[in-house]
């Protein structure tokens, strides 16, 4: 017999934190930082268990943004072609297969600098299909305008996931095509429109650990508290800018983990890309580090190798980490 979903603490918590603060994290020694994010971790998140969430491509590449560490950019030769999007028939088939593997949330992203108006219905269509089959759901477009955010919530959508990727003071070494404000303001629009925010960034690509620190201060500080924050491992792809770039330590990946916990102590602290690279030991750490939500249930995220269910199933398993999917709710 399954267990009922674990409670969790809902009281809102909001902080303003410091870069000063932060960088005293990362500074602790490893595991005294482990130990403190383990801390606060149990305390909003009682139970050991992991949200289980689905990511689906539903329109590939062709994207004319330069973000050096994205193969969908036309502007770099990876291979990838542009295609259409993808039909509402298509979307739900692959939402359904998700649900059925034990998935809750279902995410979906388009390689678009912006939504355009003309594709809101087919958009909304999508969401609300998701809606029907009792999952969450979580869209990531590019840039919204108020009104365009207000008619995905209209549609019944969730969660917009909008990264700010890396820190003000190391955004143009990524991208030049929009700015750290635009992102920003995207994240306004979703917040006003009474949506929930998916917002965190990518990990491993020549920054600094001042510059992971002041990204998470951005994060923390949100007000409402941030929901959900994804934090990617570079995967670096063949024929993008950042093709090249060394190998982080394992343990630094880690520490960004683990602050990330602390500061942010209600939101799901998503494993994201670069998980197939992963050994379980890595993975096993960063869980006890603090993140609890994986994308799960497909081999491929964007564009990026994931890891296969039997694998990520198994490794819960010989952690005794419940997945949430497989709960039943009251």
């Amino acid at each position: 017999m399954m267990n009922a979903c674990p409670q969790r603490t809902t009281k809102a918590v909001e902080n303003t934190w410091t870069t000063e603060q932060a960088l005293a994290l990362f500074e602790l020694p490893f595991p005294d930082l482990i130990f403190k994010a383990q801390t606060v971790h149990r305390q909003f998140f009682p139970k050991a268990t992991m949200q289980l969430s689905t990511l689906l491509n539903i329109k590939l590449g062709g994207c004319p943004e330069d973000c050096h560490y994205c193969p969908q950019a036309a502007r770099y030769d990876t291979g990838i072609k542009a295609e259409k999007l993808m039909s509402v028939d298509s979307v739900r088939e692959q939402a359904e297969a998700a649900k059925e593997a034990g998935a809750t949330r279902f995410c979906m992203g388009a390689a678009w600098r912006e939504l355009k108006d003309r594709d809101i219905p087919a958009i909304s269509a999508i969401v609300k299909e998701i809606k029907a089959l009792g999952m969450e759901s979580c869209l990531t477009l590019g840039m919204l305008t108020e009104t365009q955010a207000t008619a995905l919530r209209d549609a019944g959508l969730d969660y917009y996931n909008h990264n700010i990727d890396t820190s003000r003071e190391f955004y143009d070494k990524i991208i030049s095509t929009r700015t750290f404000d635009d992102r920003l303001q995207t994240l306004q629009h979703v917040r006003d429109a009474g949506m929930k925010v998916c917002c965190g960034g990518i990990i491993g690509m020549g920054e600094a650990v001042h510059d992971r620190a002041n990204m998470l201060v951005v994060l923390a500080n949100m007000t409402p508290a941030i929901e959900s924050v994804p934090i990617n491992h570079l995967a670096p792809v063949e024929g993008t800018p950042l093709a090249d770039t060394p190998a982080m330590d394992p343990f630094d990946f880690v520490r960004t983990i683990a602050v990330a916990r602390i500061m942010m102590p209600q939101a799901r602290v998503r494993l994201s890309a670069g998980r197939v690279k992963m050994s379980d030991e890595l993975q096993a750490l960063c869980f006890l580090a603090g993140a609890n939500s994986i994308f799960y249930g497909r081999e491929v995220l964007l564009t990026t190798a994931n890891p296969e269910i039997q694998r990520d199933q198994g490794l819960l398993k010989r952690l005794g980490i419940e997945m949430e999917g497989k709960c039943i709710v009251e």
